[in-house]
């Protein structure tokens, strides 16, 4: 097995000296970091910290301005847009604050759109695992308008696990929902990386949230500047308070 190998069987995503600049703002600032396979990170820090532009490089939605990100052994930098586009929907699961649903169509339907745009069929035992671990199964003939908030937030959970992805980008998905709704979403995504190996990098500014992760990344001003390991509630709270 060569070195590469095995750094891409450990290694789910790598960056390499990232920098994004938008203009005469540098939104992230030579950041680089490696996200294990299996693990669950949480992503925090002020507004304007570049915990967006963080995960839309890391995801591959946006490109840096220098350096480089992997995704498995896979340079994203080497990849053209529809590559790139290939890549994001069969080995990437995406998770926002505005669940992203497209209203005509019923709960299974948004649930399996990722595959069928890559002209692949469901596998109807997994499907069904899938509906019943974020607990639709008896919703998949409904359509969004038809769904509480909580309710369609699993239906984008479960939407970005149906490709059985390598990585699950989550971005503030707590945001909008209840306390109660939130626990049972970072349950599923704690599910993602116990249950089926997935690597979760969830970006969030809940304290509550974040004690679900391995492990929480804190950024400030476009850098890294703080790694807590088995995060308890109070001790991000405490961390956050000083950045």
């Amino acid at each position: 097995m060569t070195t590469m190998t095995a750094e891409a069987t450990a290694v789910a995503v790598r960056l390499e000296s990232i920098t994004k600049t938008y203009g005469a703002v540098t939104a992230l600032d030579d950041v680089s970091w490696t996200f294990p396979r299996g693990g669950f990170t949480a992503v925090m820090g002020p507004s304007g910290s570049g915990k967006s532009t963080f995960l839309h490089c890391a995801s591959g939605l946006d490109r840096p301005t220098s350096g480089s990100v992997w995704i498995g052994g896979q340079d994203l930098g080497r990849l053209g847009e529809t590559a790139r586009t290939r890549l994001r929907r069969e080995r990437i699961g995406f998770v926002f604050q505005s669940f992203n649903l497209v209203p005509s169509m019923d709960v299974e339907q948004n649930i399996t759109l990722p595959l069928r745009l890559g002209g692949r069929e469901a596998d109807p035992a997994w499907l069904n695992e899938v509906v019943h671990r974020v607990g639709l199964a008896e919703r998949l003939r409904h359509r969004p308008a038809e769904l509480s908030g909580g309710q369609q937030q699993r239906a984008a959970v479960a939407r970005a696990l149906i490709t059985r992805p390598e990585v699950v980008f989550a971005d503030e998905p707590t945001g909008a929902l209840d306390p109660r709704t939130a626990r049972d979403v970072l349950r599923l995504l704690r599910e993602a990386a116990d249950l089926t190996g997935q690597t979760v990098v969830l970006v969030t500014h809940d304290p509550m949230a974040a004690a679900w992760a391995d492990s929480v990344l804190f950024l400030s001003r476009g850098r890294v500047v703080d790694e807590l390991t088995a995060p308890t509630a109070a001790a991000v709270m405490a961390r956050w308070e000083t950045l």
